[in-house]
């Protein structure tokens, strides 16, 4: 479908933004954009290409929104009025001028390969806002996505699809719980122990929303047929990230990673580990192709059997970037919500101590449990105890690079 703005026929799936920069080309006035002949000949800066000084002016090389590289032009700094676009560029120049340990100084003029990454510098950044954007148009939580890269020139990754929930993989199925609590008050008066008494299990969390189990032992949630509401205290892993999160490029070669934007107590729940549910059979299959990749997202449900895996390579949430820490903040639980098939529990994630704003989020791929408390001891192909969640499959010898002082040095 077509709309026809003044003979300018457009395509509908474009943005407001391009439609305007379309009437701009054309030189047609559009009211419903709010293009008109007063504004008609505004222009936007997309980003700056280059950077000289003659004599005492300063001149950047602009590319405008909307134009292709060719009508690019040299301005004069008091012509531009995009504060925030000018201090990225002299921000970037000045990183990029220490690297290369020149003086942070701008000089007079720029060299080719220094305009250049510059120009690449800018694209990537428009690029991860563009995916930051998407992230958080596809995010049903509370808790706000924001992306960044200050260390390479690295983008959005190109295979990677955001979800907020399990993907049931082929021949798989979840079945949805058929009843659940009558209680009035689920944390101080619980009839028949609510959900998790009626599994013969203890209720997980405070009046806080903290969880109050040691680590292995399952959380059994209010469910979609329980009497209580939104707010039962028994609500906590089902309602989603409740944090600001931000996806960064690590410094140190580990990729990309996630830190925390907001102070965050200890054992509150932090997300979920989210992705394709498939069988144990295609994770093998599946395993042996992120082995040559060098990378592994399979987290084996081995709570009570190793029969289901979830795959977090291409469909995921935000855990698809936390990192490995032989020190982790936080602690996986098997949690049971609308699904009681003890073979296919939501993987959570609780902050272990209190995390400070900024600091990086990180569990443990072989997670290790005091095993005096636990009811068995048997270690699984994973070298993850059983009573807890597989780490992601053991493949390969894989160096640990979390530079804590209690490293392993090695994930498996």
């Amino acid at each position: 479908m077509a709309e026809n703005l003044k003979g300018c026929s457009v395509c509908c799936k474009s943005s407001w933004n391009q439609l305007q920069d379309l009437c701009r080309l054309a030189k047609l006035s559009c009211p419903a954009l709010g293009v008109s002949k007063r504004n008609l000949y505004d222009f936007e800066v997309e980003y700056l290409c280059d950077y000289k000084k003659i004599r005492e002016q300063e001149y950047y090389l602009v590319k405008w929104r909307g134009y292709p590289d060719s009508e690019s032009t040299w301005e004069p700094r008091q012509n531009l009025k995009c504060v925030r676009i000018l201090k990225q560029f002299h921000k970037d120049l000045e990183r990029e001028l220490l690297r290369r340990h020149h003086r942070s100084k701008p000089p007079r003029h720029l060299d080719p390969s220094l305009a250049n990454y510059l120009v690449q510098k800018a694209k990537q950044r428009r690029a991860l806002q563009r995916w930051e954007q998407e992230l958080n148009a596809k995010r049903s939580h509370l808790g706000r996505i924001t992306v960044e890269n200050e260390v390479d020139l690295d983008g959005p990754p190109r295979a990677f699809v955001y979800i907020n929930e399990y993907r049931v993989g082929e021949g798989i199925t979840l079945n949805q719980v058929a009843v659940g609590c009558e209680c009035q008050d689920c944390l101080w008066a619980p009839a028949g122990g609510c959900c998790p008494g009626a599994s013969l299990h203890k209720f997980a969390y405070n009046d806080q929303g903290q969880v109050r189990l040691r680590a292995g032992l399952p959380i059994y949630e209010c469910n979609s047929r329980c009497r209580c509401g939104y707010d039962c205290p028994n609500r906590v892993v089902q309602k989603g990230i409740r944090y600001d999160l931000c996806i960064f490029r690590t410094d140190d070669g580990r990729g990309w990673g996630v830190r925390t934007l907001e102070k965050i107590r200890k054992n509150s729940f932090v997300m979920e580990y989210v992705g394709e549910i498939i069988t144990s059979e295609e994770a093998e299959r599946r395993g042996q192709i992120y082995d040559r990749q060098g990378a592994t997202y399979l987290f084996d449900l081995d709570y009570v059997e190793d029969v289901y895996t979830v795959d977090a390579a291409y469909y995921g949430n935000i855990s698809h970037f936390v990192n490995h820490s032989c020190d982790p903040n936080l602690q996986v639980y098997n949690v049971f919500i609308d699904n009681l098939d003890e073979r296919l529990p939501r993987i959570a994630f609780f902050a272990t101590r209190t995390i400070r704003a900024g600091e990086e989020l990180t569990f443990d791929y072989n997670m290790q449990v005091d095993p005096v408390d636990m009811e068995s001891t048997r270690m699984d192909s994973n070298f993850g105890l059983a009573g807890l969640p597989g780490s992601p499959k053991k493949r390969v010898r894989i160096e640990c690079k979390c530079g804590t002082e209690s490293c392993r040095k090695y994930l498996f």
